[in-house]
């Protein structure tokens, strides 16, 4: 997985209990996706674990993994 060093850096220390696994399954099986209008992708998947959506923010490239959290505010219905 890839990742900025803001990731590595920052949102880890902040939030330790993201697995890798999630975020890499977030990825590449989204339940719902989207872009920025910076071009950065958003991507989101329900994940048992939390009893959330995690949100994971990508730069253009679709896969270095900027930002990841469980985002509280997610409504699907929103998304469809």
């Amino acid at each position: 997985m890839k990742t900025t060093p803001y990731f590595e850096n920052d949102v880890r220390r902040r939030r330790p209990y993201l697995q890798s696994d999630w975020i890499e399954l977030t990825i590449a099986r989204p339940d719902f996706k989207d872009m920025q209008p910076d071009g950065r992708k958003r991507f989101w998947k329900f994940i048992p674990e939390l009893d959330k959506y995690l949100r994971v923010i990508t730069l253009e490239d679709g896969e270095t993994v900027l930002n990841a959290f469980p985002d509280r505010n997610f409504k699907p219905e929103k998304k469809r």
